[in-house]
């Protein structure tokens, strides 16, 4: 109970705070989406790009630990994809949709919070290894599955050009980028510039938090009950628990299996009703399975918190 008082509800309760004060209408809901917007592409890339200029890419990165989380996701996004095509009739464009609400986690704006408030600020190497392939690893995934669905008789080298426009047009996908190059290339880079970089960096978990609030209140439930349940649960159950069985199976280190079991229990984040507007694909069931697992995802964590050692 005490992680759950020390280690969740400050967390959620910033979310909360953004909830309520657009639902009383202090905060706009345009004021609300220019503070996504400003987290999504401007600061969340800042504080990924800071921290893989300065992360050891020897150790951080390890077959097992990605091994670990990304067969998981992966699983997620094949079980979400099957679940909604062939329990719940969906198109296949509505599938992959569907399915990567089942694949992306919300890794920055709760699992960062959450694994910092747990475990410290040490404890982060491995899921700024994780969060790194995170995004790009997720789009194009996704964007492939939907590219595949919606080509209707295109090319190969059409359907590629498409993936590989859409994963250059990505803020997170350019900042991760950029971060590992400098990282490789040993670039020393003007100090000036890294702290104008870091105050920037330092805004985007409470910014993205109170913002994702204001966000999840513009969302209701309505109908699709059945699909918003199945990737409800492959999100906060299946997933996590795949990872936690593959992490023992394979020897993390106490340090590597929280990281990738808490970055896989979170709930599915905001970029998931991204990506079905993006396609206009199943928004209903991607904006509600984020609603819904994220108030969920309270209790969820708390137990997966009493699990991991």
């Amino acid at each position: 109970m005490q992680a759950l008082l020390d280690v969740i509800l400050p967390v959620f309760l910033v979310v909360g705070f953004g909830y309520i004060v657009v639902w009383r209408k202090v905060f706009s809901t345009t004021a609300v989406d220019g503070l996504m917007s400003y987290t999504q592409n401007f600061a969340i890339p800042c504080l990924l790009f800071m921290a893989l200029i300065k992360i050891d890419l020897g150790q951080a990165y390890s077959f097992r630990l990605m091994g670990s989380y990304y067969i998981g996701a992966s699983s997620g996004f094949a079980l979400g994809f099957l679940g909604a095509r062939y329990v719940f009739k969906r198109s296949a464009e509505d599938s992959v949709a569907i399915g990567f609400v089942s694949l992306f986690s919300n890794s920055v704006m709760m699992g960062l919070a959450i694994t910092e408030r747990a475990y410290g600020v040490d404890a982060l190497v491995a899921n700024f290894a994780i969060v790194s392939l995170h995004a790009p690893f997720c789009y194009f995934v996704g964007i492939t599955a939907m590219e595949i669905a919606k080509s209707d008789g295109d090319s190969i080298s059409q359907v590629a050009l498409n993936v590989g426009e859409s994963m250059m047009k990505n803020a997170l996908f350019i900042a991760i980028l950029l971060g590992l190059l400098v990282n490789i290339a040993d670039v020393a880079l003007p100090q000036a510039f890294l702290d104008g970089t870091n105050m920037v960096a330092t805004t985007a978990l409470p910014a993205a938090l109170f913002g994702m609030g204001g966000v999840l209140y513009q969302y209701r439930p309505e109908g699709d009950f059945g699909a918003i349940a199945w990737v409800v649960g492959i999100s906060l159950l299946v997933h996590p628990a795949i990872v936690w069985s593959l992490g023992q199976l394979w020897g993390l280190s106490v340090s590597e299996l929280r990281s990738a079991v808490l970055t896989s229990a979170m709930a599915p984040g905001i970029n998931c009703y991204i990506f079905a507007s993006m396609y206009n694909r199943a928004k209903r069931v991607a904006a509600s399975g984020v609603l819904i697992a994220t108030a969920l995802s309270v209790l969820t964590i708390w137990c997966w918190l009493q699990i991991l050692p």
